[in-house]
């Protein structure tokens, strides 16, 4: 079975930096054509920029995805660009710690809105115009589009400061197996990536602030080192190709064994 993507077009959003980036990197080295969305246009400039001039298969496309004006636009600025959409990768994220017991904390309403309310958005667009696709295009069989959102380990691991990003990425599992269902008859496969630790540049501006953190995360993942966001990207493109055509509604993880630990050190039960 084929892990190529080579000739498809992708929406990817959060690609001004760090996971997204990669993902879209490595869909356009694969011969996707890409449109790379964020809200940061000054780093979309200087990180592809030139290339959207130069190469054919690349875009990008600045603007608040939290703004429903906004995915339209993206979407139609996708369709002027390569006339179809067949993937879309939800990767506009954020992480904020919170206190859980103050309640003018808003961190988990904003993450709500930014982790979950914007891929939802996002999906639902992409949805209707993969949708749309098909119909003028009369196929009848196989996948029309895949969609795949990026979501963390964190749904799974309780940390009391990391509460809104906890609860945005369990239920942004829980919107992937919803929408899994509920677009199943359409043919769009929807699945997620969840990972842990991933070398981005933000882990890497905490891993200089504090110097202890890396032994921790390695001391606490089997494989016994951080993964690389090219291993996050090649786990996002074998979701996208059809090697994955009977997978859907499926939380991927991609985290070196790290949820398989107990966190209690001596065998306790």
């Amino acid at each position: 079975m084929s892990f190529s993507i080579a000739g498809k077009t992708a929406i990817v959003t959060g690609a001004a930096n760090g996971i997204g980036l990669a993902i879209a990197r490595h869909f356009a080295e694969h011969d996707a054509n890409v449109v790379f969305a964020d809200m940061d246009e000054k780093s979309l400039i200087e990180q592809v920029g030139e290339a959207a001039q130069t190469e054919g298969n690349i875009r990008y496309f600045a603007g608040d995805l939290r703004e429903k004006l906004t995915i339209a636009n993206l979407l139609s600025a996708t369709i002027d660009a390569f006339e179809r959409v067949d993937i879309l990768v939800n990767a506009s994220r954020q992480l904020l710690t919170s206190d859980p017991l103050n309640p003018d904390d808003d961190a988990v309403e904003q993450l709500l809105q930014q982790n979950l309310m914007t891929s939802l958005r996002m999906s639902q667009c992409v949805a209707r115009r993969m949708i749309k696709q098909a119909e003028d295009e009369e196929r009848e069989d196989g996948t029309i589009g895949t969609i795949i959102n990026l979501s963390s380990i964190a749904a799974r691991r309780t940390h009391p400061s990391l509460l809104g990003y906890s609860v945005s990425c369990a239920a942004l599992d829980q919107m992937t197996r919803s929408l899994a269902v509920a677009m199943a008859p359409h043919r769009i496969r929807v699945n997620a990536v969840a990972f842990g630790s991933v070398l981005s540049d933000s882990l890497k501006t905490s891993l200089r602030e504090h110097t202890d953190y890396r032994a921790d995360i390695r001391d606490h993942t089997p494989l016994a080192r951080i993964a690389k966001p090219s291993e996050v990207a090649e786990a996002a493109q074998f979701l996208a190709s059809d090697a994955a055509s009977f997978m859907t509604g499926q939380i991927l993880t991609v985290d070196g064994g790290r949820t398989l630990l107990d966190p209690v050190a001596a065998p306790a039960h």
